[in-house]
This record gives structure tokens, C-alpha cells and sequence, in this order.
């Protein structure tokens, strides 16, 4: 929920506060120091990552970080992606319970970085060779004119296929829409499957045929908002055709899983989805081949294609008792050869310049794909209600998808939603 702007301004002076008191938590400090020259104490750290598959993976690079600082001990807590953002916001206004560092949507980072929870990082250990990050990975971190995180991995979107179920049917990966809805057609006909699983419990997966059809949620250089316009009504209608026509199947709840499962057990032909899915596709008993798996583009919209950025930063809590170890923890997660480690084993896109020539990874045809979507990706608008923007657009998304209300009902009630947000915009 937004807070009023009374209630945000009261909650950023807390967070001030906060950050010049320090949590009252001992357990996510451990009263840790650097006054004898070598850090010490507690690190509590939220990763927010796939439970199953990039977890392992995080936790045990997480814990590496005690072979460089034999005194630090490493808190390692997975919190569910879909209840941190609250989570956190909740622990540090009360000031009890939040981690040092958390790992951080780049919706939420400047958020959180507005309502005063975040240490500025600029001129810490935590921002080491700032200049080989990423640009767009970087542009997230920033707010009013300071760092307040640093860009762990950066990932857009693709469509997967199962490569025997497109041979069966004897199809070609479609390259637009139309393309898309005649492919799924022929699937059905020769298969009997579903072509495609679109997700329905989540506007993200909304963002692809929004830019497709030359559309955006908001206009934060003119302050208007555009979700409401004749691109994002198209853009509903798209998606609702999609479902209707049977090309696609959905559901209002628990998609990412249902999505998952379905592609995986050979249910569906297609998902749309991004490179943190890809360790848990491979999971699946269509793909103990992995060579089965095939990633391509977004069919294209009337406008071209389009797909969102999207990623995950580290970022430090400003009310930390240890702010020295938060800060070589974050610089560790986010060195060179961390995220080299991580492009290996899960597949996912580093953030720095330098890790893109490491054998392992510029080998990785998953990563050499998913970097020129990610290159072309549209950004979001990094302003402090951008993770906001979503609650709004994914009750009218799934009820459009549902039939519970038509597209131009449903883009105008977010439209609605969002001026009430964003106080003065047109």
C-alpha cells in the first residue's frame, strides 16, 4: 500500500533515525567492528532468489565470503521475493529484524533509498571499480544523486520452447504476435497441447506486450501517465486475445509455479520468462536434455519488440551495526569473479563489463543470447514508486485476463490508481 505523503516523509525521518541509532537487533549485527584492522561480527543477508535452484547456489557463495574474513559470520536468510519488499520495509521502520544487507529488486531500490532505510554506498569498500558496471545495471542504484546499492545481476525477458513439441507440430519459433497465435494453433492441432502458458498473476509479464504495441506505464521526464493511452488498451486486448482465442492458457494465482510445472512436465510448448528461470527449467523431465530448451525474442507487438529490464541490486541497511562487514560483503557478492561463478551455475547476467570475456561465460549460449535482449531492454523509471506501479496494473491485468472486466475498463482503472499515486501528474 502507499503511504500518504505525510506518512512518507514521517517514515523517512525514522529511517534517519534508524540509520544513526543502529537496529536494535542483535542478531543481524553481532556487534561486529573493524577496530583492530580485520572485520569481524554478524551478517545477516536476505537473498530473494528461486528456492531450489539459484538459492544453493547463493548461500554457498555467501558463505565463501568467510575464507576471506575468517571473523565474520554469515546469516544467510531466503525470503520469499513476493513478501520482502514489505517485509523489509516493516523491519526497518520498526527498526527490529532487518538484515544488513538484502537483496533488492531495482524497482525497490529507490524506495527504499527515499523512505531513508539505505545507506548511501558512495566512497564505501562496497562500490570497488564502479566503472565496470553496466550502465543500465547502475542506473537503478542511483537516487537523488547518490549510490544506494550495487547491481548484482541484470536479466530481461525471453520466450522458451520446448524444441520437440515445435518439431512434432512442425513449427517455427514465432516472430510476432500473429505469428504466435497461428504457431499455438498448430500445436494443438498436431500435439493437442497448449502453445503458450501466459502468467496472469503478474504485471511484469505484462511489460513485453505494453512496450511491444509502443506503450509505457508512465512518463516520469513529463510526469504524465501513459498506461491508460491507445497502446496500453491495444496491449490488453493483445493479451486477452491471446487467452481467448486459446493460443495461451492462465490462472489468477500461484502462476509462476503453474507456469513452471506446465512447461516443464511438457504441458505447454511456451512460457515467456527470464534467465532465473532457466536452473529450474532444466529441472524438468522435457529438459534432462538441456539441448531441448530453446530461448528466443518476445513475439513482436504492432510496434516492435519489447521487453522489460529488470535485475537485482545489493544494498546495505542504514540502521546496521556492521556497516564495514555489510560493505565488503556487498563488494564480494558483486565482484568479478562472484558473478562469474554465478553466470557458470545458474545462467544469469552478470552486471560488470569484464566478467562478459570470461571463458565460461562467453561460452554460455543462454547469457550470449540473453545479453543483446538485455542491451535493447526498456527501463523502467526509477523513481521511488516504481514498485508500486505493479499492484494497481496486476488486479486489472488478471481480471481482464479472467473476464471479470473489458481492456479499456481495466487500463483505466490503473490509470486511475496511478494519479492518485503519483500526486500532481497528469
Amino acid at each position: 500500500m502507499r503511504r500518504g505523503i505525510a506518512a512518507t516523509a514521517l517514515v523517512a525521518a525514522l529511517g534517519v533515525t534508524l540509520a544513526a541509532c543502529g537496529s536494535d537487533d542483535k542478531g543481524s549485527s553481532g556487534g561486529g567492528s573493524k577496530s583492530s584492522g580485520e572485520l569481524s561480527g554478524t551478517v545477516t543477508w536476505w537473498d530473494t532468489s528461486t528456492v531450489g535452484s539459484e538459492d544453493k547456489v547463493f548461500k554457498k557463495l555467501a558463505e565463501d565470503f568467510t575464507k576471506k574474513h575468517p571473523k565474520v559470520k554469515v546469516e544467510y536468510v531466503n525470503v520469499p521475493f513476493g513478501d520482502a519488499q514489505n517485509k523489509f520495509k516493516n523491519a526497518a521502520q520498526s527498526g527490529s529484524g532487518a538484515p544488513d544487507v538484502i537483496r533488492s529488486e531495482v524497482a525497490w531500490t529507490p524506495d527504499f533509498a527515499n523512505l531513508g532505510y539505505l545507506a548511501p554506498l558512495d566512497g564505501t569498500a562496497a562500490l570497488k571499480d564502479e566503472g565496470d558496471f553496466l550502465k543500465q545495471a547502475a542506473a537503478s542504484t542511483k537516487y537523488n544523486g547518490k549510490t544506494y546499492a550495487v547491481p548484482q545481476v541484470i536479466d530481461s525477458m525471453g520466450i522458451f520452447y520446448n524444441k520437440k513439441i515445435f518439431k512434432d507440430a512442425g513449427v517455427e519459433v514465432p516472430k510476432t504476435i500473429d505469428d504466435l497465435k497461428s504457431v499455438s494453433a498448430q500445436i494443438k492441432k498436431k500435439t493437442g497441447k497448449t502453445g503458450l502458458y501466459l502468467r496472469g498473476d503478474d504485471a511484469y509479464w505484462f511489460l513485453s506486450f505494453l512496450y511491444g504495441e509502443g506503450g509505457d506505464l508512465v512518463n516520469a521526464d513529463t510526469k504524465t501517465v501513459t498506461v491508460d493511452n491507445a497502446a496500453g488498451v491495444k496491449a490488453m486486448k493483445v493479451v486477452k486475445d491471446l487467452v481467448d482465442s486459446g493460443a495461451a492458457k492462465t490462472d489468477a494465482t500461484d502462476g509462476f509455479n503453474n507456469m513452471q510445472t506446465a512447461f516443464k512436465d511438457g504441458k505447454v510448448a511456451m512460457m515467456i520468462n527470464g534467465p532465473w528461470a532457466v536452473a529450474d527449467t532444466y529441472a524438468g523431465k522435457e529438459f534432462t536434455d538441456k539441448a531441448n530448451l530453446g530461448i528466443a525474442p518476445v513475439p513482436a507487438g504492432s510496434a516492435g519488440q519489447g521487453a522489460p529490464q529488470g535485475g537485482h541490486n545489493l544494498a546495505v541497511y542504514a540502521g546496521s551495526k556492521n556497516l564495514d562487514a555489510s560493505y565488503a560483503f556487498v563488494e564480494y557478492m558483486s565482484s568479478p569473479e562472484v558473478q562469474a561463478q554465478t553466470a557458470k551455475e545458474l545462467s544469469l547476467l552478470p552486471t560488470r563489463t569484464s566478467v562478459y570475456g570470461e571463458p565460461d561465460v562467453a561460452s554460455n549460449e543462454l547469457i550470449t543470447f540473453f545479453k543483446p535482449v538485455v542491451d535493447k531492454a526498456v527501463e523502467r523509471p526509477w523513481i521511488p514508486e516504481t514498485g508500486s506501479l505493479f499492484a494497481p496494473l496486476v488486479t486489472e491485468y488478471t481480471k481482464v485476463l479472467t473476464n471479470q472486466t473489458s481492456p479499456e475498463a481495466g487500463v483505466k482503472s490503473t490509470g486511475d490508481a496511478y494519479r492518485k499515486l503519483l500526486k500532481g501528474w497528469k
